[in-house]
């Protein structure tokens, strides 16, 4: 297994499947919506990971009143939140300054801060919630924002994400990607796929960057 070093200013962590497991959970909120409105659950959740429940809604189910069917995905997922965080998260997050890094994720302020607490993870200084922004991943705003909220330039941003969208997130909002899962990149511009966190190492390096030490099992490499 190689290792990469990247030197990065701050880091950006997606969420759901990136630090919390909670894909089940997702799914089971979504197959209960889905239940409730007679609507077939494949098309929604093969579009559901990583993206706001807005455009989710918007896009498959644009005959229902978007904002309120939001507010009832938000409930359900309060109600079913139960995940566990992905291994070394903890210990990864609780050795990060709190000015250097970020959640950025298509969840509401409070689903998000609920799971994290489930998960027993740190809060952080800048969570940006589906609620903040006006248009969710792909867009890049969320990513641009968290980079803003954080002072930080996106080019010297470290994104860490699951899903396809939120990886086309980032990447459009010029940070560099690192994958969370998977077996391979989901996108040709992602550097370096991990598995969990026990693969990751910071350290401080010179002046106010961070250096990122990554054990890959797949990388983008020239």
């Amino acid at each position: 297994m190689n290792t990469l070093t990247l030197s990065v200013s701050a880091l950006l962590f997606d969420m759901d499947g990136t630090l919390v497991c909670s894909t089940g959970d997702v799914e089971k909120v979504w197959r209960l919506w889905c239940q409730r409105h007679q609507l077939a659950p494949e098309l929604v959740l093969a579009m559901c990971h990583g993206m706001r429940s807005r455009e989710v809604i918007r896009a498959l189910a644009p005959q229902l009143d978007v904002e309120r069917e939001a507010a009832r995905i938000d409930e359900l997922e309060m109600l079913h939140t139960g995940g566990d965080a992905i291994a070394g998260a903890g210990e990864l997050l609780g050795r990060l300054s709190p000015e250097l890094w970020a959640i950025v994720t298509s969840a509401s302020e409070r689903v998000a801060r609920h799971r994290l607490n489930c998960a027993g993870l740190p809060l952080p200084h800048v969570l940006v919630g589906a609620e903040a922004v006006i248009n969710g991943k792909p867009d890049p705003e969320p990513y641009l924002l968290g980079a803003e909220r954080l002072g930080i330039s996106p080019a010297r941003c470290l994104v860490f994400e699951d899903a396809p969208a939120g990886i086309e997130s980032a990447l459009r909002a010029g940070c560099t990607v690192v994958q969370v899962g998977g077996d391979a990149p989901l996108n040709p511009a992602v550097v370096a796929v991990i598995r969990d966190w026990r693969e990751v190492r910071v350290v401080s390096g010179k002046g106010e960057s961070l250096l990122v030490m990554l054990s890959m099992q797949g990388a983008n490499q020239e």
